[in-house]
């Protein structure tokens, strides 16, 4: 009678399709952080791509709040509608015409993150306290804290680098973190390999 539970058939499912695709996540791995290299070396670059991203998405959120207005049941709803447009469309307006203004305005955002990330972390950590490793939390969260201050007291010329360098760092972690999986898949199914060809030498 088979034993296997659905999270274990879940698990072989997930394990066979990383033998079998560990070559292109790891092209994918390299590809991203090399990315997040030249995210870091050009940080001021970075950041401005990422402020007019952000001021194209912003006017797409105008057009489809718009475009609600039209579906939204009664003048209330649609009225509600257009003034997020409205202020969608202006958001995104400014984030073209003026990048730089933009990228101030995500730098203040990523601040805002990382002072509540940070006391959420500490917070969690002195709540958990007891529990083993209790204190990499904690840590976690002073480190955002100082980020955050020092992002704050180096504006608004860190806005210059904040924003492209901490992307460029999370895409890196994030290829070698794709990478390391990959390595890993390409282990294992080498190991499936030499045992399915003892097995045949057996038989």
């Amino acid at each position: 009678m088979s034993t296997e539970t659905s999270s274990d058939a879940e698990m072989r499912r997930t394990e066979s399709t990383l033998h079998g695709s560990w070559r292109r996540l790891m092209i994918g791995g390299a590809l991203i952080a090399i990315l997040g290299v030249l995210a870091i070396v050009y940080p001021f670059v970075t950041g401005l791509s990422i402020s007019i991203f952000v001021g194209v998405a912003l006017i797409v959120g105008a057009v489809i709040h718009v475009a609600h207005a039209f579906s939204a049941g009664g003048w209330r709803g649609a009225l509600w509608q257009v003034v997020l447009a409205l202020v969608y469309l202006v958001a995104g307006v400014l984030f073209l015409t003026d990048p730089v203004l933009g990228l101030v305005s995500l730098t203040l955002v990523l601040i805002a993150y990382f002072l509540i990330d940070g006391v959420v972390e500490i917070a969690m950590g002195l709540r958990l306290r007891g529990e083993s490793r209790w204190a990499w939390l904690v840590a976690s969260g002073v480190v955002s804290l100082v980020l955050a201050g020092l992002i704050w007291a180096g504006l608004p010329s860190s806005a210059v680098w904040a924003v492209g360098l901490l992307f460029g760092v999370s895409l890196l972690t994030t290829g070698i973190s794709m990478a390391m999986v990959a390595m890993g898949g390409r282990d294992a199914a080498e190991a499936a390999d030499a045992t399915a060809r003892r097995s045949a030498r057996g038989a």
